[in-house]
């Protein structure tokens, strides 16, 4: 039996690492087709529960608080809005654009209808929803 070279098992593993990266990096802004068949993208979210509160965290980098809408119904939240592309200098070569931009809505369904919106917060890039039960 040949013995393996441990570098080459440690590229072989950085490189799967890098292809989950950019498979999860796809999953979380992913573009989606809006009812009215408006192209958009979903930013992720992250819901935290406690037995008083339901915290909901919205990541929109870039985004400013009147380029945007929440709605509470007896569905859930809805979380519309638009992201303006970020300005490249005229002469410039762009080398990625990971960031989506354009029009974004993201759908969470929870009991919104037992639910009381307390707190709305925009700091840091984050959308961040506080209900109270």
């Amino acid at each position: 039996m040949a013995a393996v070279d441990p570098r080459t098992l440690m590229w072989t593993a950085a490189c799967e690492m890098i292809d989950r990266a950019e498979r999860l990096h796809r999953q979380f802004f992913q573009p989606t087709v809006a009812a009215i068949g408006e192209l958009s993208w979903e930013p992720p979210i992250d819901i935290i529960e406690t037995d008083s509160e339901i915290l909901i965290t919205v990541a929109l980098p870039g985004v400013d608080r009147d380029a945007m809408k929440v709605t509470v119904d007896a569905d859930g939240v809805s979380v519309v809005g638009f992201r303006r592309p970020s300005a490249i200098p005229r002469g410039s070569r762009v080398h990625r654009l990971e960031i989506p931009y354009g029009k974004f809505e993201r759908r969470i369904r929870v009991p919104a209808a037992q639910l009381q919106l307390d707190r709305s917060e925009l700091a840091n890039g984050c959308l961040t929803l506080k209900f109270s039960k």
